[in-house]
């Protein structure tokens, strides 16, 4: 059934857009705010290769795919940005933790909540309420909404996987 006609629906996505979006350019902006050196050492800590840079790409990533998200605009771009940021995320510091974010460490379910929201704004496409309606970028752009929620996932998992392959090295466990 197609609900791009329906104000609920069109309420309904601009909410998910909205907090998952300007959510994530909140933390964007804390890294900048709370200094990007200090997030540099925080990656070091974890295995980042090139820390320094890896902070300043994380943070623009959060902010743009935030602000882009939020606004429906570019839609399964901004939202691969926010799948690749959750799912590196995931790897390099939650999933040692566990599922809960409650446990110690902070485990991986809030990133992975964020990261499928993301991709399921993405299948769903940005509605009416969206900058991408304002410019007649319909889902049909990229291919119909399956596509537009594919190139989310494979977009997005890709480019974690990359960032992962290329820059993650973890501490040999002892």
């Amino acid at each position: 059934m197609d609900h791009s006609g329906h104000a609920p629906y069109d309420v309904a996505l601009l909410m998910l857009r909205l907090v998952i979006g300007l959510f994530f350019v909140a933390h964007g902006v804390n890294k900048v705010i709370g200094g990007l050196d200090g997030t540099a050492r925080w990656f070091a800590g974890i295995g980042m290769k090139w820390p320094s840079v890896q902070a300043r790409i994380a943070a623009v990533t959060e902010i743009g795919a935030g602000l882009l998200f939020a606004a429906g605009l570019l839609l399964p771009f901004s939202a691969a940005g926010i799948v690749g940021v959750m799912l590196v995320a995931i790897v390099v510091a939650h999933l040692k933790a566990g599922f809960f974010v409650f446990a110690p460490g902070q485990g991986w379910e809030y990133c992975a909540t964020i990261a499928a929201v993301a991709v399921a704004v993405a299948f769903a496409g940005p509605g009416r309420w969206s900058v991408d309606h304002l410019l007649d970028i319909s889902p049909d752009t990229w291919g119909g909404t399956w596509a537009s929620g594919l190139i989310a996932v494979i977009l997005g998992a890709g480019s974690a996987a990359l960032q992962l392959a290329v820059c993650y090295r973890p501490a040999a466990r002892s």
